[in-house]
Formats: C-alpha cells, structure tokens, sequence
C-alpha cells in the first residue's frame, strides 16, 4: 500500500509504532503461560474487569487498532485479554513504580506521572466518567455507538475533551499504550494471539540466533515466528 501524502497506511503505522512499543518496558505481573492454554477472546473471563468494564475494553480496542485494515486487528490478536492479565497483575497494581508522597497531579504532563492511582485504579474510575460524557454527548454509551461516533470520542479523551479529574489525565495514554503493547508482544501475555501481529510486520520473534543471516543483505528471511514459550506461527 502507497502512503498518501500526509496520511500513513496502516502497515506503515504499524512498523513505525512496533519500534517504540518493542522497547516499551511492557509490564509483567502474571506467571507466564503457553498462548496455548489461554481461551479464545469470546470463552475469556476477565480476572480483573467487571461486564461493564469489559464491554467498553473490548469496543475501545477494535476502534485503536481495527480490523478493517490490511492485517489483523486488536479483537483478532486477542488484546484485551492482555490488558485485562495486566491490571490483574503487577504493572495494574504499580507493584513496582515509587508510588510515595507527595503527588501533585495537575502538574506539566513534562514532569512525568503525578497520579497516587495505579493503572488499574485509573481504568476502573475514569471508564464510568468516559461512559457518563459519552451517553451526555452522544447519547448512549461507547460501545454501542457507531465506529464514527466512536472514533470522535476517544479522540476527544485523546485532546482533554472530556473533563477527567487530574489523577486520573494518563487514562487514554495507558489505554493507547497497553493496547500497543498488546498486539505486539509476545503471545504467553495473553496478547498478539498466534502472533499475527509479527507475522503482518514480519517480526521473527525470539528465535535463539541469526547468527547465518547476518551477511544475508537483502534477502529475504524465510522463517516464520517463534513466541518465547516456544509455539511457532
């Protein structure tokens, strides 16, 4: 696909967007299991979302990475599982962020992250009040509004068009870059399901050595994937 000027197709969004979530420290806070042995995204029960909460998790995904696109979308790869294993896990928690005193979460957005909320805490209050504006707004709630309307209201979270208490401002940024790290990291975190995410950008995975590629200039790699825990795609 052809960028047009100005607008990116979404492969070259997607491997733009896989350097920076590759380096992201993506939070790890559950035992690790084989992608094998979690359920499909329709049989999953959320160890962390209430219904209502899943219901919204579940829209706000398939509206940030689509499945309309040229490759698979955040409901095909299983996103929202991801996240829901991780504000059940050590990052929701921030078991390990310097979470002391004092806060001042007005601050310059520059100075870093001021909440005294966890990430778990930030998607469970700030969801309701993003559900209230929607139903205010546009008349019912997220997930049962169209893609259109839809896309216009998480961009107005986006921009600070919906009034968020200060403590709770890093919602849409934690949902943005949860749901990132989700599509693109390794399947045993719930997420990238058979890793169509790698297989779309054409990301090998953890294979133990490419040591006999390294003078290979311009070839093309033939192998496909491999998850750490060891399942291929």
């Amino acid at each position: 696909m052809v960028d047009l000027p100005g607008r990116p197709s979404r492969r070259s969004f997607l491997k733009a967007t896989v350097a920076s979530a590759a380096v992201t420290s993506i939070p790890i806070g559950l035992p690790h299991a084989k992608a094998a042995e979690l359920p499909s995204l329709e049989d999953y029960k959320p160890v962390y979302f209430d219904a209502a909460e899943w219901s919204f998790i579940l829209a706000a995904c398939a509206r940030l990475i689509p499945s309309d696109g040229t490759g698979p979308g955040a409901i095909e790869t299983r996103v929202p599982v991801f996240i829901d294993l991780q504000m059940a896990g050590d990052f929701g928690k921030a078991a390990d962020w310097y979470m002391e005193g004092p806060y001042k979460a007005d601050a310059n957005p520059l100075l870093g992250f001021q909440s005294p909320l966890a990430p778990a805490e930030i998607y469970r209050k700030a969801i309701p009040v993003f559900q209230d504006w929607c139903k205010q707004t546009h008349g019912d709630a997220f997930e049962k509004l169209d893609a259109e309307t839809q896309d216009a209201a998480l961009t107005s979270l986006e921009k600070g068009g919906v009034k968020l208490d200060p403590e709770l401002r890093d919602f849409f940024s934690f949902l943005l870059q949860n749901t990132k790290e989700g599509y693109f990291a390794d399947p045993m975190y719930g997420g990238n399901q058979g890793m169509q995410a790698w297989v779309h950008i054409g990301f090998p995975g953890a294979r133990g050595s490419y040591a006999e590629w390294v003078n290979n200039y311009n070839a093309e790699y033939p192998l496909g994937p491999v998850s750490i825990s060891g399942e291929r795609a």
